[in-house]
């Protein structure tokens, strides 16, 4: 399935093609939690698809709300002092994706409305489908 870009974000522009994962095999997840003191994580706040030709996919939110995809390697975690923290790290099965490592992506279809842009992708495999998505500012993560 070839993937089709119905408008851009006016801040935050096109981004990469999500359809260039298609045929890729998912070889590891990563992902930035918000933490602050003991309670529970938010987040995830970014995801990171890396692929087996070792290229790196971020999904995250734009400050208008729209659903950013590039090409960009996990960061370093840091800290927000009395916010709390980041941290980056490789997930086992914090995200709906984990369930698909190994797999190849088979398919890739995005959602975009005016004047925002890419507000939803799903990633198609074998197994099922991983839907990235904003609501109200924060990035969604869910099986199909």
């Amino acid at each position: 399935m070839e993937s089709k870009v119905v408008s851009e974000c006016p801040l935050h522009g096109v981004g990469v093609r999500p359809d260039l994962l298609v045929g890729r095999r998912l070889e590891q997840v990563a992902a930035s939690w918000h933490l602050y003191d003991s309670e529970a994580p938010s987040g995830p706040l970014d995801v990171w698809l890396i692929d087996s030709e070792a290229v790196s996919t971020r999904i995250t939110t734009g400050s208008d709300w729209c659903l950013i995809v590039e090409t960009s390697a996990p960061f370093a975690g840091y800290d927000m002092a009395e916010s709390g923290r980041v941290e980056v790290a490789p997930v086992s099965g914090e995200t709906p994706f984990a369930d698909h490592l190994g797999e190849t992506v088979l398919a890739v279809s995005e959602e975009s409305i005016p004047d925002s842009g890419r507000i939803a992708l799903e990633i198609t495999f074998d197994s099922g489908r991983v839907r990235c998505e904003t609501w109200s500012g924060d990035l969604r993560l869910s099986s199909k």
